[in-house]
């Protein structure tokens, strides 16, 4: 029985929010912060030991509609590549209630409560497991202190609405920082990991 790291990835506001007032697609503030070199940076950490990669199903479209081709576009930037290529070839679950078959390659399609399957998913396999940018999944993981290792891009904009990460209700729990970057606009990368 194996017992792997289970590791979340998301970019937050200074409020907590990981989108502003006008629901998931209002991500506009967010946007300029995500090709720096810090984030990119920060990018290539968090799948560098990530051996599957666990999505809702609105993360997963979004991605593999968009990164399948910067995986072949010979001038993207190395970074973007090197996570395109991985998330192309990685093992992926995908959370859905709807879709009963995947339309991605190495893709599994699963319903249920997440703490159930990411437990499964622990007990086998090797590498990290990486739940990414998928909000509700790190929230139930959280609830369920599931998360081993949060990578959080923290960008310097109070959003002032919109859904935040860390919801009142959650357990009580200790991390440490094994991680701190800052780049020039004021972006912060940080990696912490849960004190068990």
């Amino acid at each position: 029985m194996t017992d792997r790291t289970v590791t979340a990835n998301i970019a937050l506001s200074l409020d907590g929010r990981y989108h502003g007032a006008g629901g998931a697609p209002d991500f506009g503030a967010f946007v300029p912060y995500l090709t720096t070199d810090v984030a990119r940076d920060h990018m290539s950490r968090i799948w560098e030991n990530a051996t599957t990669a666990v999505l809702s199903r609105g993360n997963a479209e979004g991605f593999l509609g968009f990164w399948p081709s910067v995986a072949e576009d010979e001038n993207a930037d190395p970074r973007d590549r090197g996570y395109a290529k991985w998330l192309v070839d990685t093992e992926k679950v995908v959370f859905s209630s709807t879709l009963t078959e995947a339309p991605w390659e190495r893709t599994r399609i699963v319903s249920g409560s997440a703490a159930d399957v990411v437990t499964d998913l622990k007990a086998s396999g090797e590498g990290e497991i990486l739940v990414n940018t998928s909000p509700s999944i790190a929230k139930a993981l959280l609830a369920a202190d599931l998360l081993d290792r949060l990578h959080l891009l923290i960008i310097p904009v109070i959003t002032g609405g919109g859904q935040r990460l860390f919801e009142d209700g959650l357990p009580a729990t200790g991390w440490k920082l094994a991680h701190q970057e800052t780049g020039a606009l004021g972006e912060i990368a940080v990696i912490y990991d849960r004190v068990r």
